[in-house]
């Protein structure tokens, strides 16, 4: 069991992602159940997968779409507060989770547009810093867990708020410690150990912490810090396996 746990701790993410959808049938089978329910799909188990990058998070992974807490809490905010399933609109969405990709892509009434520098599933490649789109274009921009990766955030942050409408709404989830008053970064840290060390993965330039939304807010969003779970019964929060206090970013552009 220990080395089955530490060659999933080293495989790298993507390659490990990419196994478990080819499990995922399996996966589902296996775990089926009533115990805890995937709201993306509405399929149920047992139990969810374990999951993380160094130190696993118990029963996070959702066997059917793959999904972690912070999907599965989008998701739910998107469902239960917004128009996003039936409203026409243009989307931007910047380097598409997998579990959202196919369901987005067949909703009709979307404009939906996916974008990254190095993912083969996209409609465009693009760099967040210097984005090939007009000005003023889409309604609705996902960027979920992205900006821990780019050493000029700011800039990225920028590019993002000029291809919004005015009036649109952008969501920018990172991996965020709440712990910390000011997000830790150092560009002298640059080995992939020493950034999994210090920043808690391989490719992250940084940790955020409380400050995040000023630095939204600096880059010209207004900025609400939605903390959904806290709206959710404590039986749906852990029916839906979501991690309680986590904060969804919800951006919009003046």
């Amino acid at each position: 069991m220990k080395i089955f746990k530490f060659v999933l701790n080293n495989i790298p993410r993507p390659y490990l992602i990419k196994m478990s959808y080819l499990a995922r049938p399996f996966l589902a089978f296996w775990l089926r159940g009533d115990n805890y329910t995937d709201p993306i799909d509405g399929k149920s188990f047992k139990r969810f997968l374990s999951y993380g990058y160094g130190q696993q998070r118990p029963n996070v992974l959702s066997p059917s779409t793959l999904s972690l807490e912070r999907h599965r809490l989008l998701w739910l905010y998107l469902r239960n507060e917004t128009d996003f399933f039936h409203k026409p609109m243009k989307v931007l969405h910047m380097a598409p989770e997998q579990c959202f990709l196919s369901i987005f892509k067949s909703m009709k009434h979307l404009d939906y547009t996916t974008a990254d520098l190095y993912s083969p599933i996209v409609d465009v490649k693009a760099d967040i810093l210097d984005l090939p789109f007009s000005d003023n274009k889409f309604d609705l921009v996902f960027c979920n867990h992205v900006l821990e990766h780019i050493e000029d955030d700011n800039k990225a942050m920028k590019e993002l708020l000029r291809v919004m409408k005015p009036g649109g709404m952008g969501i920018f989830q990172v991996p965020q410690d709440l712990s910390r008053e000011n997000t830790y970064e150092d560009s002298n840290i640059k080995t992939p150990e020493d950034k999994a060390k210090h920043f808690g993965q391989y490719d992250h330039v940084r940790v955020y912490g409380q400050d995040y939304f000023k630095r939204l807010g600096d880059a010209g969003f207004n900025v609400d810090e939605v903390d959904y779970s806290k709206t959710l019964s404590s039986d749906l929060v852990e029916k839906y396996c979501l991690a309680k206090g986590e904060i969804l970013p919800v951006c919009f552009k003046p």
